[in-house]
């Protein structure tokens, strides 16, 4: 089990790792259970009694508040070097976890006889082999039948979780991060991923022994990957592409697609819709084996993309991540749409079809000032929320809103899905494309992007940045110089000892002059 504990003491690291080490070998239980102290080198191990109870003991030991403890799950579930920080034994303790914490009833199973179940997907990783396993044995050795959909994106369990009524999916994925990583992510029934307060939930039960079922209570685990796939497939094709009288129609027919698939889950899944819908699709980078999964290729790797939609004459190029739960564009002439662009563009074909609920697009703080302002002269309001698909959801769900996203390319269709899904934006993207009968690159033309700059900021203490009065007063300088032309945004990481600065600008060099000077002043008045 792993837990990254950030030290925001002026002690010097290397010494609370000897310390905590100290204290952890006086321990008399004999489980063990890592404790990486991240901003410092090392870890210790121990024993615990449950990791709720020795982390308890270590808040109270280094008078750290248990508001300044970072969670375990981060903004799209657990991540980690696999094998290292997820290791097979956390998958399991996980599985172990989130059967009692999703398992419960709480008055909304529909489904009041049979066994419960869940299902597990993943992406290609070679890492997912080991991990699915062990989770799938974490769940069914508590009680849970087991459904393992073998490879599919992370909107495909999402969307078979809610369809299958089953209790809780699960996905193996470490989305567009490198090859050696993983993580694990749920979604509870309705395939909506779970609020910070039943991830805590699991957090809480980790590890915990209790009275697990056995005999006939323990639960069996299946695999049919073909036709969890082909299930995601038809409703994907049906979104853009209806069978009208027995025949399936082809509205995207005459388009010429390059789909950058990024040796990851959507591999078979994104080519295969397309084409079904009607459009000439060229696929790059669908060969997964294991190790090259976003490998110079997808949504973080988009040159490849590029050169072939030039080379090829194609009219648009779409790219994804992974997992397929993000896609970004390339318009004829090779100039990358981003996330920002393609919200645009949808949420303008949603108002002018009657089903942009409140006209309403939901968007997050990285989004750039240039979509804001043209959607406004469009009659389109945005509503802000915190980074994370999963907040844009939850504010999407409090105002009854039918379209939002990130300019990462994550974007939620709630008329078809409950997640961000890459081949879905695709094939909506494809249809307006036709539908308008204009260009990606004339389309894209109507949300410029202000100049945008952003420098990451490490080793710093990154919870101070909102209350340090030096940067604060930086902040409302920069705010006052840029006027209603810009806007500048600190971000802390979720995940390191890191604050992002980020600045919009009338002009390039503008937004790189606000973002170094306010950069200065975070890493000095920061500085860890």
């Amino acid at each position: 089990m792993f837990y990254r504990m950030v030290v925001r003491s002026g002690a010097c690291q290397r010494t609370a790792v000897r310390d905590v080490s100290a204290m952890v070998r006086s321990d008399p239980c004999q489980r063990t259970v890592s404790l990486g102290i991240a901003m410092g080198a090392g870890a210790v191990e121990s024993c615990t009694c449950g990791p709720a109870v020795w982390f308890g003991r270590i808040r109270s030991w280094m008078h750290i508040s248990e508001d300044d403890m970072p969670r375990m799950f981060g903004t799209d579930g657990v991540r980690g070097l696999a094998n290292r920080d997820l290791t097979a034994q956390l998958a399991l303790d996980l599985g172990d976890a989130a059967v009692r914490v999703l398992g419960d009833d709480d008055g909304t199973n529909d489904r009041k006889t049979g066994r419960r179940r869940a299902l597990i997907g993943r992406d290609t990783r070679v890492s997912g082999d080991f991990l699915s396993n062990a989770l799938a044995a974490g769940m069914s050795a508590g009680g849970f039948d087991v459904i393992d959909a073998g490879i599919i994106p992370t909107p495909g369990v999402a969307y078979l979780t809610s369809v299958l009524n089953v209790e809780m999916g699960a996905v193996i994925s470490a989305s567009h991060n490198p090859m050696p990583d993983n993580g694990i992510k749920f979604f509870a029934r309705g395939g909506f991923k779970l609020p910070d307060t039943k991830e805590d939930e699991i957090e809480a039960v980790l590890g915990q022994d209790w009275e697990r079922p056995t005999g006939a209570g323990v639960g069996r685990v299946s695999h049919d990957s073909n036709t969890a796939t082909n299930m995601y497939i038809d409703h994907l094709v049906a979104t853009v592409a209806p069978i009208v009288d027995g025949t399936q129609t082809k509205p995207l027919k005459g388009l010429k697609v390059v789909a950058d698939c990024a040796n990851g889950a959507t591999s078979v899944v994104a080519p295969e819709a397309l084409r079904r819908a009607g459009a000439d699709v060229i696929v790059i980078n669908a060969s997964p084996d294991g190790y090259n999964i976003n490998k110079n290729a997808g949504s973080t790797h988009t040159e490849q993309l590029q050169a072939m939609v030039k080379a090829s004459d194609a009219d648009l190029g779409v790219a994804f991540d992974g997992d397929a739960d993000r896609c970004l564009a390339v318009d004829e002439d090779g100039t990358l749409v981003n996330g920002d662009q393609i919200m645009g563009i949808l949420a303008r074909a949603k108002q002018r079809e009657g089903k942009l609920n409140h006209d309403t697009l939901v968007v997050t703080v990285m989004s750039n000032l240039g979509l804001k302002l043209a959607l406004k002269d469009m009659g389109i309001k945005t509503v802000q929320t915190n980074v994370g698909d999963r907040y844009v959801l939850e504010e999407m769900l409090r105002g009854d809103y039918s379209l939002g996203g990130e300019q990462s390319g994550h974007v939620i269709n709630r008329e078809f899905a409950t997640t961000g899904d890459g081949t879905l934006t695709a094939l909506t993207l494809c249809k307006e494309i036709v539908d308008s009968g204009r260009s990606l690159k004339d389309l894209a033309a109507d949300f410029p992007q202000l100049p945008q700059q952003l420098i990451n900021v490490p080793n710093v203490d990154k919870m101070a940045a909102k209350t340090n009065e030096a940067v604060l007063a930086a902040v409302a300088r920069e705010e006052e110089l840029l006027g209603d032309t810009g806007r500048v945004l600190l971000r802390p990481s979720g995940t390191e000892p890191l604050v992002r600065v980020m600045a919009e600008a009338a002009t390039q060099e503008q937004a790189d002059e606000v973002t170094a000077r306010l950069a200065k002043v975070v890493a000095d008045e920061l500085a860890l």
